[in-house]
C-alpha cells in the first residue's frame, strides 16, 4: 500500500501581502480530509488568529474537486471492541474543531469553491466568511446517502444559513445543490465563471487585507454570536466592541482620514 504523503504536502500554505492561502492538496481523494490534514488546517487557523502579519485567510483546493468531506479510509477500531462514546469523541474532537476553528478565527476567511463539496467539505465553505463558487461548484449534504447523522457542525449551521425547512430538506434528501441554487439561498456570496475564481477571490483577499483587521474580527464575533444571543445581550456585546476598537490604531485612522478627506492607511490593529 503507498505511505500517506506528510501533512505539510497535503495541506499547503503561503503567506504574501498579509493574504494566508491555505490549499488542499490531495486531488487523487477529491481532497478527502484525513484526520492528519484536519489537524494540520487547525493549527494553520489557530496561527492565523494570533499573527498579526495575516489579515485574511483563503482556503481553497487543487483539482477538480473542493473537498468531498472526511477520509475514513484510515479510521477503524482494529478489531478492538467498539465503546459508547468513542464515535462521539471523535466527532467533537475532529470534524467539529475544524468548523470551530473557521468560525472562532479572528481573521476574515474566504473560501475559493472550484468544484463539488460535500459532507464536511461543504461544512467548510459554509463556516468562511465570504464564499465564492465556480460554476461547476455544487454543495452535498452526503451524510444521509451513507446513513450517517449530519455532522460537522451542520446541524448548527445550516439552519441558522438556510432555515429550517430547508436545511432539513437538504440534509434529509442528500440532493446536489448547485452554485446558482446556493447563490439563491444565501450561502455564497459570488457565483463566476472557472476562470474568474482565483481573480475574484483575489480581489475580496485584497481589499479585506488592507482593511482595519481589527474591527473585522470585532464584526465577525458579533455576527456569529448574534445568532444565539437575544437583543439585549447583543446590544451590550456591541458596545464593548466598540468601545475596545476606539482605542485601536485603525479607529483612530478612520476618523483622521475621513476629516482629511483622503484613502485611510490601516494597519490592522
Amino acid at each position: 500500500m503507498t505511505a500517506q504523503a506528510p501533512a505539510e504536502e497535503l495541506v499547503l500554505h503561503e503567506l504574501s501581502a498579509g493574504i494566508l492561502r491555505i490549499v488542499l492538496n490531495s486531488p487523487q481523494t477529491a481532497n478527502a480530509i484525513a484526520p492528519e490534514q484536519r489537524d494540520r488546517i487547525i493549527e494553520l487557523f489557530d496561527q492565523a488568529d494570533t499573527d498579526p502579519e495575516v489579515r485574511v485567510v483563503v482556503i481553497a483546493s487543487t483539482g477538480r474537486h473542493f473537498c468531498s468531506g472526511a477520509n475514513v479510509s484510515g479510521i477503524g477500531n482494529n478489531g478492538a471492541e467498539k465503546r459508547v462514546g468513542d464515535t462521539m469523541r471523535r466527532i467533537m474532537g475532529g470534524a467539529q474543531q475544524l468548523i470551530a476553528a473557521v468560525l472562532d478565527c479572528g481573521k476574515p476567511v474566504i473560501a475559493a469553491v472550484q468544484g463539488p463539496a460535500a459532507g464536511l467539505g461543504a461544512h467548510l465553505a459554509f463556516a468562511c466568511d465570504l464564499v465564492v463558487a465556480a460554476e461547476s461548484a455544487a454543495f452535498i449534504e452526503a451524510f444521509v446517502l451513507r446513513g450517517l447523522v449530519v455532522d460537522a457542525g451542520g446541524a448548527y449551521l445550516l439552519p441558522r444559513r438556510i432555515g429550517l425547512q430547508k436545511a432539513k430538506e437538504l440534509a434529509f434528501l442528500g440532493d446536489r445543490l448547485p452554485a446558482e441554487e446556493a447563490l439563491a439561498l444565501g450561502l455564497v456570496n459570488r457565483v463566476v465563471p472557472a476562470e474568474q475564481l482565483r481573480p475574484t477571490v483575489d480581489e475580496f483577499a485584497q481589499r479585506l487585507a488592507a482593511a482595519p483587521t481589527s474591527a473585522i474580527a470585532l464584526t465577525k464575533k458579533l455576527f456569529n454570536r448574534s445568532l444565539d444571543a437575544d437583543r439585549d445581550e447583543s446590544f451590550l456585546l456591541e458596545g464593548m466592541a466598540q468601545e475596545m476598537q476606539s482605542h485601536a490604531h485603525d479607529s483612530s485612522e478612520g476618523v483622521a482620514a475621513f476629516m482629511e478627506r483622503r484613502a485611510p492607511r490601516f494597519k490592522g490593529w
